[in-house]
């Protein structure tokens, strides 16, 4: 019997799904993804732009709560063009987070084909799981760590003055504030993809849940790091965000855990045929 007419090279062939397409081809056909990308995120940034300024509402609206009953409160610029830059970089933000499911649709469009059954079924959930950690990431600083952060700047850097003293007031500038804003959700957000990191290092054989567990304490002090660094400097907002980091490593030693007893079971179950 011939390699070619083998069953179990029959099969694997079927299983694939790459048609075996020359490099121009696969050229046109990245190109196709990379314009479907392109379009949809300059497509989301008109449309973010028509509505900036309902965004950057949004964004400040933590700090307007902060100053709930102080109606002479507002926020500043010192350039000409600062405010007009600062709705075109809330735009361009905002549809990038937006268009990030279709961008990333693109790119798995692109990578499927050439991969087996088995690899899809197995990427397919790390690449739905992504955008929702990461909302859940934002949804949390945004919800839970700003109203309290910015209270508590607050009442630390302003003091009344008095006697031979000068008053302190916060005055926040526009783009200063957007962009810390911005950078602190994005953290968050990138902080929650630590299971998705985790578990797809285990699912491809570079560590182990057993790995995992003994390196325990290097990776609690690697998220008190992470989080002194990209949390204002309050135990609150770092333990916010620590504390779930913590409670995702944990959950990815569990999930670790359980992709490995799938993986004994399909090898025992090929053996097993195989033996027969």
């Amino acid at each position: 019997m011939s390699v070619a007419d083998k069953p179990m090279d029959k099969s694997v062939d079927e299983e694939i799904d790459d048609k075996k397409m020359p490099l121009l081809d696969h050229l046109i056909e990245l190109r196709s993804r990379l314009i479907w990308s392109v379009a949809t995120l300059l497509i989301m940034f008109v449309c973010c732009y028509v509505f900036a300024k309902d965004i950057y509402g949004f964004l400040t609206r933590p700090l307007a709560e902060a100053w709930v009953g102080e109606p002479n409160r507002h926020m500043i610029f010192t350039n000409l063009t600062e405010a007009f830059f600062t709705y075109m970089k809330v735009a361009f933000w905002t549809a990038t987070f937006i268009s990030f499911p279709v961008i990333a649709t693109q790119l798995w469009m692109f990578v499927a084909p050439g991969l087996y059954r088995n690899e899809r079924r197995a990427f397919l959930p790390f690449l739905i799981a992504t955008p929702i950690l990461f909302f859940m990431g934002g949804a949390l600083v945004y919800y839970v760590i700003f109203p309290f952060a910015w209270k508590f700047f607050i009442t630390l850097g302003e003091t009344p003055g008095g006697d031979g003293t000068l008053p302190i007031e916060l005055m926040p500038k526009v783009n200063e504030y957007l962009s810390l804003v911005m950078t602190l959700i994005f953290a968050f957000g990138l902080a929650f993809q630590l299971p998705v990191l985790l578990t797809l290092l285990v699912r491809v054989g570079l560590i182990t849940a057993a790995d995992l567990a003994s390196k325990r304490r290097y990776a609690i002090l690697g998220i008190a790091v992470f989080a002194a660094i990209f949390t204002p400097p309050d135990p609150l907002s770092m333990l916010s965000l620590g504390i779930p980091m913590w409670v995702l490593y944990e959950a990815s030693i569990l999930a670790s855990k359980l992709i490995e007893r799938q993986r004994k079971r399909r090898q025992a179950a090929e053996e097993s045929d195989a033996a027969g």
